[in-house]
């Protein structure tokens, strides 16, 4: 029987957060926002869907921010491995001490659930070409991953009868979203093509990734909400299907195949030693209805028709507006934000219609 709960969505105006908060709502939930807007006026078409929310910084929410809420889906993080190789001290702080933080405050207020957005990421240089379950050995190679593996560790802990903390793994995502990302990689491939008419392969393309759409990541969420406490509590589970592990090489000819743009290696290019095949299984086993049926070539269809659409730009492409290190360090630039990366000044984010994509 479907349960009604109310939901904070922590990063609910990010490239994740602008797809799956909405995907909650229309889903029958109660759902509310918070966010630092750090990307605020990157929008690629129209405004992110109506979440009423507020502006804040998540290292800041306590116990009575959370009161009245039966779940929180914390997606809010500094989201890649070039912005936490600039700083990882502080991508600590944020991914991993805020993240805690964060849990033991909805904890204490008597939220049940904590769904953590994590990373396959944290499987880092594997060493081989077999599938990883989430059993095998965790090998993050960089402070973002290594961010989200301590996370995990903290929240176990934190696992007990009245809280459910619960990881997802999420594969490499991609897809449109109102808050665009150009710096992962189905999507940016797509963006080479669309800009430049040739898709440029920045390393040998030898790696493995595994995909995941970002809406059926929301539909992940989705399912992880109403899943018995039981099952869920203290576990992570990889988020994606076994078809969409691919080389990179491979993601480069199926965009080539969408767009007729041809694939060129960049000079010196060299192997990635990020590469990771993952077995998907015991999400699989868990939600044998859930339906995760958006795959690359979809993906870069959808992607290339958007660009289209939009008007994507090469000055949209070499800027700032999609690339989440440079705008970052625009707005440090100009003194927007703190060395912290704080804004100062909380508002509230007036909610509008939520419709059914």
């Amino acid at each position: 029987m479907f349960e009604r709960m109310r939901i904070l969505v922590t990063g609910h105006l990010g490239y994740i957060g602008a797809v799956l908060a909405p995907v909650l709502a229309v889903g029958g939930h109660d759902v509310a926002g918070f966010d630092a807007d750090l990307y605020r006026g990157c929008d690629f078409g129209p405004a992110p869907d109506g979440i009423a929310g507020q502006i804040g910084d998540v290292r800041d929410l306590g116990p009575a921010d959370l009161a009245g809420f039966d779940a929180v889906v914390h997606l809010a993080a500094l989201s890649n491995d070039p912005l936490g190789n600039v700083d990882p001290a502080l991508t600590l702080d944020v991914n991993t001490e805020g993240t805690l933080r964060l849990a033991r405050a909805a904890r204490e207020a008597g939220v049940r659930r904590f769904i953590f957005a994590s990373s396959c990421s944290m499987y880092g240089a594997s060493g081989t070409d077999d599938a990883l379950d989430e059993s095998a050995p965790l090998r993050p190679i960089t402070a973002y991953a290594e961010s989200k593996v301590r996370a995990e560790e903290g929240l176990v802990a934190l696992a007990g009868p009245d809280f459910a903390p619960i990881s997802m793994r999420s594969a490499t995502v991609f897809g449109v979203s109102p808050r665009l990302r150009l710096d992962i990689v189905l999507n940016n491939l797509a963006a080479w093509a669309h800009t430049t008419g040739r898709i440029r392969l920045l390393s040998d393309g030898t790696a493995w990734r595994p995909l995941v759409h970002v809406r059926d990541l929301a539909k992940t969420a989705l399912a992880l909400l109403s899943a018995p406490e039981d099952r869920i509590r203290g576990e992570a589970f990889n988020v994606g299907t076994d078809a969409q592990n691919y080389l990179v090489r491979d993601l480069a000819q199926i965009v080539s195949r969408v767009t007729g743009c041809a694939v060129e290696m960049a000079e010196g290019s060299s192997a990635d030693d990020r590469s990771y095949r993952v077995d998907f299984s015991k999400l699989r086993t868990a939600f044998p209805d859930l339906s995760l049926d958006r795959d690359a070539g979809r993906g870069a269809r959808e992607l290339a028709d958007a660009y289209r659409d939009v008007g994507l730009t090469t000055a949209d492409f070499d800027g700032d507006r999609y690339v989440r290190l440079r705008r970052l360090q625009t707005q440090l630039d100009a003194e927007e934000l703190d060395d912290d990366i704080r804004r100062r000044v909380a508002t509230a984010i007036p909610p509008t219609p939520v419709t059914e994509a």
